[in-house]
């Protein structure tokens, strides 16, 4: 199971979703390049007096179904075209993450700007991941196509 290269791939993808999910995405600043508020996949922090505000719950539900679906995908190594159907789902849920993401900043950031911290690429690094995992379960699939050809 987890000596495949395909499975590697999708453990560290998963945990780079836990990853993401714990720390900041950036930072929301005024004109004059001062952050009055940091955002987190769950809710955003303000900078004056530290009240949460909930609004971003949703980039917080698309990253957890994508990380639990890419961890539990790991396990389906026995069914490969229900593996490469999860992982495809994962792979949109994650872009659906991204424009959700560039909507919500874009919607919350007023006459400011929105920093992204470096922790807002780890979802696009699973992505990649969750491709190259693709590509892998697909040439296994391939393979064993083959090999029930020969019989």
């Amino acid at each position: 199971m987890i000596q495949r290269i395909q499975s590697l791939y999708l453990l560290v993808s998963a945990i780079l979703g836990v990853v993401c999910l714990s720390m900041s995405l950036g930072q929301f600043l005024t004109a004059s390049s001062e952050p009055y508020a940091t955002l987190y996949n769950l809710w955003i922090t303000s900078a004056e007096n530290g009240n949460h505000n909930f609004a971003p719950w949703a980039l917080f539900a698309l990253l957890l179904i994508a990380t639990s679906l890419t961890f539990f995908d790991i396990f389906l190594f026995k069914h490969r075209a229900l593996q490469m159907r999860a992982l495809s789902l994962c792979m949109i849920l994650l872009v659906g993450y991204y424009a959700y993401l560039a909507f919500f900043a874009y919607m919350q950031q007023g006459d400011g700007s929105f920093r992204p911290s470096v922790t807002a690429a780890l979802p696009f690094v699973s992505i990649v991941l969750d491709y190259l995992a693709f590509r892998g379960i697909l040439k296994d699939e391939m393979l064993v196509r083959s090999l029930d050809r020969l019989r």
